[in-house]
């Protein structure tokens, strides 16, 4: 009762009178449930299930980030239709692909991943347009605390997603053995697809606007994004490396059971939960140029520690509790994305431009992102996990020289679509 009183209260406090926010925050609530309960399994699922090897994972990149890089063609394709019908429809596909997933006839290399690559069409259908829909009730000069509180309750949600994960593991294992560890792991998954649709029916609220309020161009290339562009590139490359082989090298090196690693997904969570508001605050205080060079300047170190940090600690235990610390810092520097939609918002003339420029910046994230995903397998393989994670440091170091480009006193009068 405490939690919903609390969630009210910044509802009223963040978002316009009105506006939809209670219903974007119980969807936010599930999907982030959802999200939490396939993040927790979708690594040991690949590789403990399906013998995935760190080339074929990176192989699966290719199809996982396509709807990403073709996300501005679908999203024009779309055009005549709201942020909230779109949510529904990437609702829609996501619950598709998982409780799909879950069938016994699931199975092989190539259906895996075409149910996976289906899950993914409708988690990158949603990408541009929550944060835009956010941005848009968001009460004047506090959308960076909107998009901070929103990443919390995400966050938060995430927690309660991995650790009913991590329940599901336990006890199917204790009830199944590990030799049907498969109908374990379909547990999961329809665990996750009804959490998916619980995300869909709270999209159907009243208070949520029926109309295509905004019209996105079909495609939107223009010079004054060129900063956002090279943000998104460079974030891509270095985010892919983390997202794929930061889990591989917890269970390939470290040999992280599923239980373990459900469980460690909710403690990120739980960081994330209070780090998501406290990054929004701190956004609204030192800018968001500061936060962005901040955050890759630690990620530069980040990305160190975990190619090298078990070739130079030579005990096995401290190495894998370094790597353990790591990948939760890593995971609450994700918090800090919000950096970059904020920059798009304050230097977008209208908010026609807003998504599209959103939806373009993330198509250019993941064209990198399939590059790296396809290629740093084998980088991996090769020429061993300290390269990846080595290039992953450049690309983190790239990412602050175009956070320096954004000029120190930018922030000026805003659009007058942003002020009502």
């Amino acid at each position: 009762m405490n939690v919903m009183v609390g969630l009210r209260r910044a509802c009223r406090e963040l978002f316009k009178p009105g506006s939809a926010a209670m219903p974007l925050v119980f969807y936010t609530l599930f999907w982030g449930m959802a999200e939490g309960g396939f993040a927790a399994a979708i690594n040991n699922f690949l590789v403990n299930v399906h013998s995935f090897t760190v080339a074929q994972r990176g192989m699966m990149e290719l199809f996982r980030e396509m709807p990403g890089l073709l996300l501005v063609v679908l999203l024009s394709l779309l055009h005549r239709m709201s942020d909230w019908r779109i949510l529904r429809l990437g609702m829609a596909f996501s619950a598709a692909g998982i409780l799909a997933l879950s069938l016994p006839v699931a199975s092989g290399t190539a259906l895996v991943t075409a149910l996976v690559t289906v899950w993914a069409l409708g988690e990158h259908l949603v990408m541009p347009v929550r944060s835009a829909v956010a941005l848009d009730i968001a009460r004047e000069n506090r959308g960076s605390e909107a998009l901070g509180f929103l990443s919390g309750v995400f966050n938060g949600a995430s927690v309660l997603g991995n650790l009913a994960a991590a329940i599901v593991f336990f006890f199917g294992l204790r009830w199944l053995g590990a030799l049907r560890l498969h109908e374990v792991f379909s547990s999961v998954w329809v665990m996750v697809g009804l959490l998916t649709l619980a995300a869909l029916v709270t999209t159907f609220s009243r208070r949520a606007p029926r109309g295509a309020h905004v019209k996105r161009p079909r495609l939107l290339l223009r010079g004054r994004y060129w900063i956002y562009y090279g943000l998104e590139v460079f974030y891509g490359a270095r985010k892919q490396v983390f997202l794929v082989f930061g889990p591989m090298v917890l269970i390939k090196l470290f040999g992280t059971t599923p239980g373990q690693m459900a469980f460690l997904l909710g403690v990120t969570g739980v960081v994330n939960s209070f780090a998501g508001p406290w990054v929004g605050r701190i956004t609204a205080r030192i800018g968001y140029r500061a936060l962005m060079v901040w955050d890759t300047v630690i990620l530069f170190f980040v990305c160190l520690l975990y190619g090298f940090a078990e070739r130079v600690i030579p005990w096995h235990d401290v190495a894998y509790a370094v790597v353990v610390v790591n990948f939760i810092l890593d995971y609450a520097l994700t918090t800090t994305s919000m950096a970059t939609s904020l920059y798009v918002k304050d230097i977008a003339p209208s908010r026609e431009e807003l998504t599209a420029t959103l939806s373009t910046g993330i198509s250019m994230n993941h064209l990198i992102s399939i590059l790296v995903g396809v290629f740093g397998g084998m980088v991996w393989a090769r020429w061993g996990v300290g390269t990846l994670f080595a290039f992953s440091a450049l690309m983190a170091l790239a990412n602050t020289g175009m956070a320096l480009c954004i000029p120190r006193t930018f922030g000026g009068a805003r659009r007058s679509w942003q002020r009502g």
